[in-house]
């Protein structure tokens, strides 16, 4: 795959489907049901947001000069979400349902429109200035699970 936008969206897309199983599971209170698709979902996000950090936002920097723009922004959210999760992490380890649903809300909210500021604006401005697009995506690609 050589296309930034659509690699990251189905990322996205991907962290949605078991971020929304997890809730499913909290509402119903099927707790390791939850749990194991809670783990995926933090996990994967994880990778997510270090594959931004670590290779695509350096990169569109560097092709575009641009470090306090854009990436900035999403650096930001990627802290409040971060501070979400561990909130929901911690919630979910005490079975705090109100807490638990609560607090997904606000990050199902933030991501949301964290996600759509990406794919509408960020990941077409780097797909368009990235002199190699798919050596970035081998690189995120590549970039270890932790």
């Amino acid at each position: 795959m050589n296309n930034v936008i659509e690699f990251m969206t189905c990322a996205h897309r991907h962290c949605d489907e078991s971020f929304i199983a997890a809730e499913s599971f909290v509402s119903q209170q099927q707790w390791q049901q939850a749990q194991n698709s809670w783990d995926a979902f933090s996990s994967d996000l994880e990778h997510h947001l270090q594959q931004e950090e670590n290779v695509l936002f350096p990169a569109f920097e560097a092709a575009t000069g641009m470090t306090m723009g854009p990436t900035q922004v999403m650096r930001g959210e990627h802290v409040q979400m971060r501070q979400l999760v561990q909130q929901m992490s911690q919630a979910l380890e005490s079975k705090n349902q109100q807490a638990y649903l609560g607090l997904s809300e606000t990050l199902m909210i933030l991501m949301q429109q964290h996600n759509m500021k990406e794919e509408q604006m960020l990941y077409p401005m780097t797909q368009n200035n990235l002199p190699d697009p798919a050596q970035t995506i081998k690189a995120m690609e590549e970039l270890p699970k932790e």
